[in-house]
């Protein structure tokens, strides 16, 4: 059993994506991308120098230009984009994009698309949900044989970046009744490609995701990602895969707001003493934080076991998503009660916070898809 501790690599890379994101892709930049409602979302400068970084290759083999170093090492900057609400396709492309196409990737596929996401020149984007709640194996999308390719058609819904990817990974039923997990697809499509239409959507947190609709869109059969009708096994990874940074992103977002939250009680005063001093409010602060202990435990076990390819990784993803979920929202929570009425000002960054929690929490389950799914997996 590893050690639920950071190893030197793993620690510098997390100082590292610290410093620079803290500089680079501050909180105030989130304001600005808002306030601008900039079309792309994210700072296209501020992604190349985070492939300049080595963050976009951080899970891709070194035969194809990554770094390879691993689930803990992108997890280390999952973190520091929660600390800092940092925009950016990392999630989108480095994360989901190169999962997919490592488990469910031809050579040829991997060969050609892989060494373009490292080098930022490709930008990809997962699209599985068909419903306001994550039901992956819910697919009424259509895959039907057309000569040699296909022929695709249905809608997919909150697609994270689909409005600016050059590849949608998309999830189609080839078989089987709608709800059924045997019968699903995966397949590379080109968001320019004839008969499929994106419509952005600016959501709570100010990020940008997508409503995409296929009509009658022709594919090759190269566009298959896997084996046709049995790629519910490669999309369960690859969402756990992603859940696993979205825990990681959580709890970077309860440690800043917890970390805010102590600043202010420190700093205010009330009857001439500092909000700090009351031990109501010192009960709470040390309840959240022995919470977010708990967090990051379950976060780093998850990333460790997706890094062992343990077979028991899905039990220790769902479980540090269901509680990262649960934790995020009593530190927001916290964080906007404990700053009392200006907690609920714009001019406060809480706001902001709790937004995104609210994104992420649901994005892929929420807290009682993930409670479900590992007693489920545990037999219960």
């Amino acid at each position: 059993m590893s050690a639920l501790v950071l190893n030197e690599e793993q620690a510098m890379l997390k100082d590292a994506a610290k410093g620079f994101l803290a500089e680079q892709a501050p909180v105030s930049q989130l304001r600005a991308l808002r306030d601008t409602r900039d079309e792309t979302g994210f700072s296209r400068e501020l992604w190349q120098q985070m492939v300049e970084m080595g963050f976009s290759g951080t899970l891709v083999p070194e035969a194809f230009g990554g770094t390879q170093f691993g689930h803990v090492g992108m997890g280390q900057i999952s973190l520091q984009c929660g600390h800092n609400l940092s925009a950016s396709p990392l999630l989108s492309t480095a994360v989901l994009g190169v999962s997919s196409l490592l488990l469910g990737g031809s050579q040829a596929q991997q060969t050609e698309l892989l060494p373009a996401i490292a080098e930022g020149r490709l930008l990809t984007a997962l699209a599985i949900d068909e419903s306001p709640r994550h039901a992956p194996w819910r697919v009424a999308t259509r895959l039907s044989r057309d000569g040699e390719g296909y022929r695709l058609n249905g809608r997919k819904l909150c697609v994270v970046d689909g409005h600016v990817a050059d590849w949608l990974i998309v999830s189609a039923r080839s078989s089987g009744e709608e709800s059924a997990r045997e019968g699903i697809s995966l397949l590379l499509v080109e968001r320019a490609a004839p008969g499929v239409s994106v419509e952005r959507t600016i959501m709570a947190d100010s990020r940008n995701a997508a409503l995409v609709s296929f009509d009658n869109v022709t594919l090759p059969a190269e566009a298959l990602l896997g084996v046709e009708g049995e790629a519910a096994a490669v999309l369960e990874w690859v969402l756990d895969v992603g859940n696993a940074q979205l825990a990681a992103e959580l709890l970077g977002i309860a440690e800043e707001v917890f970390s805010r939250s102590v600043a202010y009680l420190q700093e205010r005063k009330q009857f001439g003493v500092t909000l700090g001093s009351f031990q109501a409010l010192q009960h709470r602060c040390a309840h959240l934080f022995s919470e977010i202990e708990l967090v990051k435990s379950a976060v780093l076990k998850a990333l460790q076991a997706l890094d062992a390819s343990d077979p028991e990784a899905p039990q220790w993803v769902s479980l540090a998503k269901a509680k990262a979920c649960e934790v995020a929202e009593l530190a927001t929570n916290e964080g906007v009660q404990l700053h009392g009425g200006m907690g609920m000002t714009d001019e406060f960054d809480i706001g902001l916070f709790i937004k995104r929690a609210r994104l992420v929490q649901q994005l892929f389950g929420d807290y009682r898809y993930h409670a479900n799914r590992f007693a489920s997996l545990r037999g219960y």
